[in-house]
């Protein structure tokens, strides 16, 4: 990891589904999801950034991703939906419940924009930038390209949850959008505690090349 990291002023912050379901307690809740809290709080408070973006997983009931939405199926088994491959999860950020809400720990007014995904029942959605795919074979952008197009922005600095499923896609669709793309890994928390995983997960970033730091080598 680089000692010292300069922010450029065509850079943009975004803040991966930061909300209470994805924290200890919650219906879908990441490893220690709730330990970078502090972290993007204190980096928030540095306006170290000219915009910042946020995330928000936004279903609706019987949204197509919730196990419960296919009898006989439980959280965490896998089917086919559309030709790919869909993890069955908890019922989790239904719309308009707490558990969806934009984490109140954090200050959100130095947020330009949020980008709430995941609202088709059809499709689910871990990118920032695009959905997973739906009936028709596509990716529906979800506006984030555009935003940050008409602002300038060529750079991306990732945090949030979870660094193996959605901060990952938004990775993933950041660097084939042409962005130069990092991940601030002290922000970030995998769905589990598995070491191997994790291991996995950064050799995945690098090979996208993606520039892993810490939030505390930027400069």
């Amino acid at each position: 990891m680089s000692t010292s990291h300069l922010i450029s002023r065509h850079a943009a912050l975004i803040l991966v589904d930061v909300q209470p379901d994805f924290m200890p307690g919650g219906a879908l809740a990441c490893h220690e999801g709730d330990a970078i809290l502090p972290g993007i709080d204190h980096l928030l408070r540095q306006h170290a950034f000219r915009h910042v973006v946020a995330t928000q997983d936004w279903h609706p009931a019987g949204h197509v991703s919730f196990a419960s939405s296919h009898p006989g199926r439980e959280p965490f088994e896998r089917i086919p939906l559309y030709g790919h491959a869909q993890t069955l999860w908890p019922d989790h950020c239904v719309q308009d419940t707490p558990g969806a809400a934009l984490h109140p720990a954090i200050d959100w007014s130095v947020a330009d924009k949020v980008i709430r995904k995941g609202d088709d029942p059809r499709v689910d959605s871990y990118s920032g930038f695009r959905e997973n795919h739906g009936p028709d074979g596509q990716r529906p952008a979800t506006g984030l390209a555009d935003w940050l197009r008409w602002r300038d922005v060529d750079e991306v600095y990732l945090c949030g949850l979870a660094r193996d499923v959605c901060v990952l896609w938004t990775a993933q669709d950041a660097v084939d959008l042409g962005y130069r793309t990092h991940v601030l890994w002290d922000l970030t928390r995998p769905v589990s505690a598995d070491a191997d995983t994790d291991l996995a997960t950064r050799f995945r970033y690098e090979q996208l090349g993606v520039t892993v730091i810490d939030s505390g080598a930027l400069a």
